[in-house]
């Protein structure tokens, strides 16, 4: 049973903390009864960095709150402990397989668990209107995977 979530980017300040303010407000409004625990982390992310100001802006739009937000390095035990990785491209996918590669079974692009097979678009040094579309992005493909998650437990 799928109990925690991982959701990765590159830096994790855009879309992996997006990502998972998003995957909590919609698996709450899911009603499941079920507890997840949602996380994200950086491939390539230097610690404590804030989410930036384009994210928080687009997420504050959707009355979710980004503003404490703190990078995270993605780190073997975050990775391990995770039931289910969700990257938001196949690099990043590539990248967590080639350091870890038991994680095979349980680490997808976000993309391809949500039933398509595009990566989720970079903002990063875009504009507010490109994060806004990122945003977009992630909620239909979240939507998706709350679906699936219910469905396969």
């Amino acid at each position: 049973m799928i109990s925690r979530v991982l959701l990765v980017c590159t830096g994790n300040t855009c879309r992996s903390p997006m990502a998972a303010a998003l995957l909590n407000r919609l698996w709450e409004q899911a009603s499941t009864g079920r507890e997840l625990t949602v996380l994200s982390a950086g491939t390539g992310a230097m610690a404590g960095q804030p989410a930036s100001m384009h994210a928080v802006t687009a997420m504050g739009n959707r009355g979710l709150d980004l503003a404490n937000h703190q990078s995270t390095v993605l780190a073997a035990s975050m990775a391990e402990g995770a039931d289910l990785i969700l990257t938001m491209t196949a690099r990043h996918k590539e990248h967590i397989l080639q350091k870890w590669p038991a994680l095979a079974g349980r680490t997808y692009s976000l993309g391809e668990y949500a039933g398509n097979v595009s990566d989720v678009a970079d903002p990063f040094g875009g504009t507010l209107d490109d994060y806004e579309s990122t945003a977009r992005e992630l909620e239909l493909a979240l939507q998706a995977v709350v679906e699936r998650i219910r469905r396969e437990g």
